[in-house]
This record gives C-alpha cells, structure tokens and sequence, in this order.
C-alpha cells in the first residue's frame, strides 16, 4: 500500500520492503493463525510481535477513515483510459489491495492474484 503524507499505516521506521513483507504476511496469516504477531513480525524481520500488532492497527484505522469518506479520491480513469470518472468506493478499496467485511470491519488483504482485474 503506498502511503502518503496524510496516512498513519507505513509511516515511522518501517521500510518499503517491510511493508511489502508485512502485506504479504497478513494474507499468509489470517485471524485465526496461532500466534499471529509473531508469525507476522517474523515474516518482516526487524520488528517485534506487537510492533507487527500496532502497525495493523494503524492500517485498519487508515482504512476506516477512507471507507467513511475522509480521504478525497481523484479522478480516476474507470474504463481503459477512454472514460474518466469516480470510482465506486469498492473499487476503491480494492485498487488499494485490501477489503473490508462491512459487518464485522475485518480487513483482508488480497492477494496479487485477487489484485488483478
């Protein structure tokens, strides 16, 4: 996920490698994965279980602040550059490679095989 200067998630110390890794690694391990943070952490290398903890968090919070319309989306090309227009918020979501579960707020990354369109 790229960040940008209004975003929490991918700020501090973390690299863009580690961020890379850290996606990666939520979708290797899902909610229910036995010591989670751990495998997490483990799978960016330089972080600690509740340091892979509370970078999730600062993801979940930034995607909660763009489903409830805080972030001001561009214009953005819909339809291979013949037609510009705004995305539906799902599209949005999903350009960003992650989608929420609206009932129960969880995030789950995609995969870049489910990232394709």
């Amino acid at each position: 996920m790229a960040s940008n200067s209004m975003s929490s998630y991918g700020s501090g110390s973390w690299t863009v490698k580690q961020n890379k890794a850290f996606e990666r690694a939520l979708a290797t391990y899902d909610q229910d994965t036995p010591d989670r943070w751990y495998n997490v952490a483990r799978a960016v290398g330089g972080t600690t279980p509740d340091e892979a903890k509370r970078q999730y968090d600062l993801l979940v919070r930034d995607i909660e602040i763009i489903d409830n319309g805080h972030v001001p989306f561009p214009n953005y090309t819909t339809t291979g550059g013949r037609t510009k227009g705004r995305l539906r918020d799902e599209e949005k979501s999903a350009s960003l490679g992650f989608v929420t579960n609206q009932t129960t707020k969880d995030v789950i990354i995609a995969t870049p095989q489910e990232h394709q369109y």
